[in-house]
């Protein structure tokens, strides 16, 4: 029965995609995401529907929209620049079998980024590209909400509908996700058009934040608790009582303490120290791994080069309990383990020419929303939406960055279509001042009678 419900969904939006052709992007954007394939048991796990998706969603854009307003813009170029350079690197990588079973999904997610923005056309679009990016997340954090919620979840025990640890449903990147969503969703509470923000759609939204914010305590990830921190912080950009706001944050924190479970607190406690932590002692030998391997590899090794490293590290045990508890060190030794971290993916693999392509196409965008996010910062100008739009992607990047920094996921798809509505509101807006500022270089002559 689920399967049909799925089947019956998607053969809507493809045929009303026919007529409309964004919504083939649409819906690609929603498959890319949710993954339905995953979640049925015969009907769409058998067909290649995300290639089908994507190949309505461009031949669409090709024979049938409007591209008299699209423009290809310079970050564009950079993605198309890395997705070369990753093509370069796989054909060289040092597990080649490894690296092109990565290459297969990686190449799509980069080559849609840089398609994606000639569609955002207009701010209906690019409106509706968030929506969709929102609420395609959102079947899966509200899932893991309720569950948390009701007394579920621990650190890799949330069950997010499938039993596959990969994409949005690995532990620690739905995490970061849910927290980089949540000021697009304060935003659209506000600015939104598709769905005026009346009492209904306002109290859809602040409980689709809550759900956002349990799920770092579902997942008890150490880098989601990190993310809403930032958020607390960044937020303070846009409110005038500032001491007011870090009351009510801090009185907050407070309030949840005691409804938080044990094995939440029992994890963040670990944050202060990484000795003890047999993860996180991973996590920093592999990153010294990764920089001396980056000293005579400069242009990295290729796709999962990880899995030539072999690491020793010592953790730190505690034998009993009282006042003068026995401590140990403990040597460990592991071979082929992960990044745990974006950036040091990208050096392992790219090198140093991949993570500075990388952290460009960032660093561009956050100084692109920026600017646009201090130009439009006036409420009541006609672009009055643009400035808090801008400032909730930029929001929405650093999150990003942040858990980046503790995740491999360089290449997660949802950030690079983030990234691509970042692009397309540039472009827009560029647009429309160019067409505001259009003047006459001359005065017409006038016509002899």
């Amino acid at each position: 029965m689920r399967d049909l419900v799925f089947v019956a969904f998607l053969a809507a939006i493809f045929g009303m995609g026919l007529r409309r052709p964004f919504l083939l992007v649409l819906a690609y954007v929603y498959i890319d995401i949710v993954s339905p394939q995953r979640l049925t048991y015969i009907l769409l796990n058998s067909v290649p529907i995300s290639l089908i998706a994507v190949a309505l969603a461009v031949g669409g854009w090709l024979l049938i929209d409007d591209k008299s307003d699209s423009r290809f813009a310079p970050r564009q170029g950079l993605i198309v620049l890395l997705l070369l350079y990753c093509w370069a690197t796989t054909a060289g990588a040092d597990f080649p079998h490894d690296a092109k079973d990565k290459w297969d999904w990686v190449w799509k997610c980069l080559a849609f980024a840089a398609f994606l923005p000639l569609t955002l056309r207009t701010r209906l679009r690019i409106e509706a590209l968030l929506l969709f990016m929102i609420l395609s997340a959102a079947s899966i954090i509200i899932v893991g909400g309720i569950k948390t919620a009701a007394g579920g979840g621990g650190y890799g025990q949330l069950d997010l509908m499938v039993n596959n640890n990969s994409g949005l449903y690995e532990g620690s990147t739905i995490s970061t996700v849910a927290v980089a969503i949540v000021p697009l969703i304060v935003w659209f509470m506000r600015h939104g058009t598709i769905f005026p923000p009346d009492w209904k759609v306002k109290g859809f939204c602040l409980c689709l934040v809550f759900a956002c914010l349990l799920i770092p305590v579902g997942t008890s990830t150490r880098t989601g608790l990190l993310c809403i921190l930032l958020v607390a912080a960044l937020s303070l950009r846009n409110t005038q009582r500032k001491l007011l706001y870090l009351a009510m944050i801090g009185a907050a924190g407070l309030l949840a303490v005691p409804f938080l479970p044990a094995s939440f607190t029992q994890r963040m406690s670990t944050i202060k120290s990484h000795d003890a932590d047999e993860s996180a002692s991973t996590r920093i030998a592999v990153w010294q791994w990764t920089i001396d391997y980056a000293k005579t590899h400069p242009f990295g090794g290729g796709f999962d080069a990880y899995r030539g490293n072999h690491i020793r590290y010592e953790i730190r045990k505690t034998d009993g309990s009282g006042a003068d508890p026995g401590i140990t060190d403990q040597a460990i030794t592991d071979k082929a383990r992960g990044y745990h971290s974006a950036y040091f993916e990208m050096l392992g693999e790219q090198g140093y020419p991949g993570l500075l392509l990388w952290l460009s196409i960032s660093v561009i965008g956050l100084v692109r929303m920026e600017v646009l996010r201090r130009r439009y910062r006036d409420p009541a100008g006609e672009f009055g939406w643009a400035g808090p739009l801008a400032a909730a992607l930029q929001t929405a990047h650093l999150v990003y960055l942040l858990g980046a920094a503790f995740i491999a996921i360089a290449f997660q798809p949802f950030v690079y279509m983030l990234i691509g509505a970042q692009i397309g509101l540039d472009s827009y807006l560029s647009r429309r001042r160019a067409e505001a500022g259009q003047t006459p270089m001359r005065r017409p002559r006038p016509v002899a009678a």
